[in-house]
C-alpha cells in the first residue's frame, strides 16, 4: 500500500504498488518510450481503456488552429483494414462505449467493454490512432462536421461565456485559445497541414495507454505490443518519453477586464475570476477547499447568498481548472439583465469576504466531508480512474490514491484558505458576458484587482 504520492519517473521502466481499496497499480515504460498504465480494482467486471497523446490545442501552430480537435475527429474515420462503420460497430456489438476528447494539453481516445472485449478495444483503438487514412473526400466531410459543432456551440450562450472568459483571463497565452479553433481556421486548414500534425505528434515517445478495472496488466502489455506492430510501429527503436511540461506555475498577462457579448436572449450568462494555480503548485489542496466552501455546492457561500436567500439566480458555482503552468478561479452565475450588476457585486464581495473574514470551522469540515465523499463515489466508475492514471502520466508526474488526497485535504489550515482567497482577491479581475448585457452594469468591477461595493 503506498504510503503519500508515487512520483512516475520517465526513466524506470517497472513499477507496481497497490493503491486505496486495494487496487494494483501497474506501469511499463518499453524502450521505444510508450507508456503503459494500468489499475486492476477488485470485483471490476468491465473496463475503461485511454489512449493518450500529450498534444492538445495549446500546441498547435497558427496556421493549424483547431488541427489538433480536427484530427480527433479524423481518426474515427478509418484505416487500410477498418472503415468508419467497422470502428463504430466493433463497439456497438459488444454494448460498449467509445469516444474521444481533445483538451488544451492533451487529446485522448477512450473505450468502456467488458473485460472480455478489452483486447479487441486494445486492437481497434491502436489501429486508429497509428493508421489512420486521413482520407480527402472523407477530409472535407469532416469540416462540414466540425464548422456546425462549432456554430452549434456558438448557438450556446454558456459556451461563449466560457470562451471568451478563457481568453480574458489568460490573454495571448496559449491556453487561452479555443480548442477547437474558429470557422476561419478550420475552414482554412489544409489536409496537408493536419497531417503534419499528426505525424509530427502521434508517435510512440508521445503515447501513454491508461486501463483501469478489470484488467492484466502482463496480457494489456503484449496486447499493446502486437497491435502497434501490425502497425509497423518500429518498438525496437529506443525513445525516450516525451518530457513533461514544465510545472513551473506563473501568473499569466491578463487579456481584458471586459468582454460583452450582446445576444438577444433571456438570461445574462456572467464568468469573472482571475487566474488561479497551476496543477502541481502545492496550495492545490487549499484551492480545492476554497473552491468546495465558496462555490462548490448547495451549501456554499454563493449559493446560499446568491439563489437561497435572495433568489437572484439559478446556477451560481465556482470553479478551478488547472494546467501545467497556469489555472483559472472562476465564478459564474445566470441572472436576469437587470440583475447582472447586483449579482456580480455580491459574487466580489463574497470572494473578498473570505479573504478578509476566513472560514469557519464547521466549513472546513463540511468541505472536507463533501470532497471524500465525492471522490469516493467518482472512482467507483472506471473511466474516472482510467482519467486519473492518465492526467498523472502525462501532467502531474506523480500517482496520487484517494488516501492520500484526503490527507492533504486533511492539513490544509482555515488560514490557509484565507490566505489564497485573499491573494486572489488581489489578482487583476476579467468578466466575460453574454446576453442583452449592459456594460456599465460592471463599472468599478473590472478595471482593478476585486473591489465589492
Amino acid at each position: 500500500m503506498i504510503n503519500g504520492a508515487v512520483t512516475l519517473p520517465l526513466d524506470l521502466a517497472e513499477l507496481s504498488f497497490s493503491a486505496s481499496g486495494n487496487s494494483l497499480v501497474r506501469r511499463s515504460v518499453l524502450p521505444s518510450g510508450v507508456r503503459i498504465v494500468s489499475e486492476k480494482v477488485p470485483g471490476a467486471r468491465s473496463a475503461t481503456i485511454g489512449y493518450w497523446v500529450a498534444v492538445g490545442s495549446r500546441d498547435e501552430l497558427p496556421e493549424t488552429y483547431g488541427s489538433t480537435h480536427f484530427l480527433e475527429h479524423l481518426l474515427f474515420k478509418g484505416t487500410p483494414t477498418r472503415s468508419a462503420l467497422d470502428i463504430a460497430v466493433s463497439f456497438d456489438a459488444v454494448g460498449g462505449e467509445h469516444n474521444a476528447m481533445t483538451a488544451k494539453e492533451y487529446t485522448c481516445y477512450y473505450a468502456k467493454v467488458q473485460d472480455r472485449d478489452l483486447p479487441m478495444a486494445v486492437d481497434v483503438i491502436a489501429d486508429m490512432l497509428t493508421s489512420s487514412l486521413l482520407d480527402p473526400t472523407e477530409f472535407e466531410t469532416e469540416r462540414g462536421v466540425i464548422l456546425e459543432e462549432l456554430a452549434m456551440a456558438d448557438d450556446d450562450p454558456a459556451d461563449v461565456t466560457s470562451e471568451r472568459f478563457f481568453e480574458a483571463v489568460l490573454g495571448d497565452h496559449p491556453l487561452g485559445r479555443p480548442i477547437g479553433g474558429d470557422a476561419e481556421t478550420i475552414g482554412a486548414v489544409s489536409r496537408e497541414a493536419v497531417w503534419n500534425h499528426y505525424r509530427a505528434n502521434y508517435r510512440a515517445q508521445d503515447l501513454v495507454i491508461t486501463v483501469a478495472g478489470a484488467v492484466d496488466h502482463d496480457e494489456l502489455v503484449t496486447g499493446v505490443i502486437n497491435a502497434l506492430k501490425r502497425a509497423d510501429w518500429n518498438l525496437d527503436a529506443e525513445a525516450s518519453p516525451v518530457a513533461r511540461r514544465s510545472g513551473t506555475g506563473e501568473l499569466v498577462e491578463r487579456g481584458s477586464a471586459l468582454t460583452v457579448v450582446q445576444r438577444p436572449i433571456e438570461q445574462a450568462n456572467v464568468l469573472m475570476g482571475v487566474a488561479g494555480l497551476a496543477a502541481a503548485d502545492p496550495r492545490r489542496a487549499t484551492l480545492t477547499v476554497l473552491n468546495s466552501i465558496f462555490g462548490g455546492g448547495m451549501s456554499s457561500r454563493l449559493f446560499q447568498e446568491i439563489r437561497e436567500k435572495r433568489g437572484l439566480a439559478y446556477s451560481v458555482y465556482s470553479f478551478s481548472p488547472s494546467y501545467s503552468d497556469a489555472g483559472l478561479f472562476g465564478i459564474y452565475a445566470g441572472c436576469s439583465p437587470a440583475k447582472v450588476s447586483q449579482v456580480s457585486e455580491l459574487m466580489l464581495s463574497e470572494l473578498r469576504r473570505l479573504g478578509t473574514d476566513g472560514v469557519t470551522a464547521e466549513e472546513m469540515r463540511r468541505a472536507a466531508g463533501q470532497l471524500s465523499g465525492a471522490s469516493a463515489l467518482a472512482l467507483e466508475d472506471s473511466d474516472t480512474r482510467m482519467s486519473r492514471l492518465g492526467r498523472s502520466e502525462i501532467t502531474l508526474g506523480e500517482f496520487v490514491d484517494l488516501d492520500e488526497s484526503l490527507r492533504r485535504i486533511a492539513l490544509v489550515t482555515p488560514e490557509g484558505v484565507r490566505e489564497l482567497a485573499e491573494e486572489l482577491a488581489a489578482r487583476p479581475l476579467s468578466i466575460a458576458a453574454v446576453g442583452t448585457v449592459d456594460e456599465n452594469a460592471f463599472t468599478g468591477l473590472a478595471e482593478s484587482p476585486v473591489s465589492a461595493r
